[in-house]
C-alpha cells in the first residue's frame, strides 16, 4: 500500500460525489470527503482483511479487484471479481463490525477509504442515503450463482461473468491464475486445466498463456445454463 502526499483523483469530479449528491446536500457531503483518504494499492496487496475490524467502506476508482473467504481448513474461495468505479463493502455497514471477507487487488488499483461515522452522520441527516449505499455495494454479487452447477458450467459461467462485467473484450487477458479459477469456480486446479484444454479442442475457445479468446458465446452460454 503507498499512502498518496497529493489527491489521486479530484473530488468535485468523483462518481462516488456525484452519486452521494443525488440525495445529499453539497454541505452534507463534505462531512464525508473531510474523513476519506485516497490510496494507490499494489497487484496481490490487501484492501480489507477478513475479520479484521471493519471501519470503512472503499470506493474503487480504478483497477480490480477480488472478494475471497478463507475457511478455518485454509480453503479459499473467490466470492466474485469486480473492477472499478465501483462501492464496496457495504455489508458491514448493518451486518458486523469485522470483515466477511478479504478484499485483494487483482491489478493496481486506487481506491478511497470512506469513514463508516462520516457516512452514519450525513445519514442522520438523510436516512436514506444508507440504504441507497447498501443497494449500490451489493450488485456485485448479483451474478448467477455456481451451486447448482457441474464443473463445466461453473467454469463457462465464470468467464461469461468476467468477459460481461470485468474485462468487456474479447480477446482478454486474465489477470487472474488458474489457481485462482479455480478457487472461483469451486474447484480443483486440474479442473480448471482440463476443462479449458476441452472447450479449446470444442472450439469453444482459444487459449495462449493468460489471454482467453471466446470464439462460440452461444455454446458457452449453453454450458452454464445445462451445467
Amino acid at each position: 500500500m503507498k499512502d498518496e502526499t497529493k489527491q489521486l483523483y479530484d473530488c468535485n469530479a468523483c462518481i462516488f460525489k456525484n452519486l452521494s449528491c443525488m440525495i445529499l446536500k453539497e454541505e452534507e457531503f463534505e462531512l464525508i470527503r473531510q474523513q476519506s483518504v485516497q490510496v494507490r494499492f499494489s497487484k496481490g496487496e490487501t484492501i480489507f482483511k477478513q475479520n479484521g475490524k471493519s471501519g470503512n467502506l472503499i470506493f474503487l476508482h480504478k483497477g480490480i479487484v477480488k472478494f475471497t473467504y478463507a475457511y478455518e481448513t485454509g480453503k479459499k474461495y473467490i466470492m466474485t471479481v469486480t473492477k472499478g468505479p465501483k462501492l464496496l463493502g457495504g455489508a458491514n455497514l448493518f451486518f458486523k463490525a469485522t470483515n466477511i471477507f478479504s478484499v485483494i487487488a487483482v491489478e493496481d488499483c486506487e481506491i478511497c477509504y470512506i469513514d463508516f461515522e462520516a457516512i452514519k452522520q450525513a445519514s442522520m441527516i438523510n436516512p436514506n442515503y444508507l440504504i441507497a449505499l447498501c443497494e449500490n455495494a451489493l450488485t456485485m454479487f448479483q451474478h448467477s450463482s455456481l451451486a447448482h452447477n457441474q464443473v463445466n458450467g461453473r467454469i463457462a459461467n465464470i468467464l461469461l461473468y468476467l468477459w460481461e462485467h470485468v474485462y468487456q473484450d474479447s480477446p482478454y487477458e486474465f489477470n487472474l491464475s488458474r489457481k485462482e479459477l479455480a478457487e472461483f469456480a469451486a474447484c480443483s486446479h486440474e479442473n480448471v486445466i482440463s476443462t479449458l484444454g476441452r472447450f479449446k479442442k470444442e472450439g469453444i475457445l482459444e487459449l495462449d498463456g493468460k489471454k482467453i479468446r471466446i470464439l462460440d458465446h452461444e455454446q458457452l452460454k449453453q454450458i452454464s445454463k445445462l451445467g
